[in-house]
């Protein structure tokens, strides 16, 4: 197998197992403790309006609904996990993966909240780091949880 098969094999892997492990962390504490996750309907949603040039919104829940926009976002909530995934093995190598460390794990979780809070949350106008939501640190404290969950899965 060529280098670059293996590091595409390896993101596939790790992304979609940290990934899932990301998802039973949020459906433990929906269950457990009645706190919602993201719904990943506004992803596709947001992704759904990329055709028409809108990448940015006043508030997503309020923008028109796109056909297949939770398969839409689910498959892009995966392909993002592969991607960080992606990027960790680019930063580590290969060498990386037969003595993971904590610290390594940890960081890379912890740096890709921000996706959600500098990307994410301001285009679906929800301000950065969600400062235009009801609950801002709250919801700071969410993305931080589930992405350090994330991370702490390629252990």
């Amino acid at each position: 197998m060529n280098i670059l098969s293996q590091y595409i094999s390896y993101s596939i892997f790790i992304g979609v197992g940290a990934t899932i492990f990301m998802d039973l962390y949020a459906l433990f504490i929906k269950t457990a403790f009645k706190i919602p996750s993201l719904d990943y309907a506004l992803v596709g949603r947001w992704i759904g309006h990329f055709k028409q040039g809108v990448f940015a919104h006043k508030n997503i829940e309020h923008a028109k609904k796109i056909t297949g926009e939770r398969a839409l976002g689910w498959m892009a909530h995966y392909l993002i996990g592969i991607s960080f995934a992606l990027l960790l093995l680019l930063i580590c190598g290969l060498d990386w993966l037969y003595q993971p460390t904590f610290i390594v794990c940890i960081n890379v979780g912890v740096a890709t909240t921000a996706a959600p809070w500098f990307m994410i949350q301001p285009a679906f106008g929800f301000g950065i780091a969600a400062s235009k939501t009801p609950k801002p640190f709250t919801a700071r404290l969410r993305s931080l949880q589930a992405h350090a969950i994330y991370g702490l899965d390629y252990i």
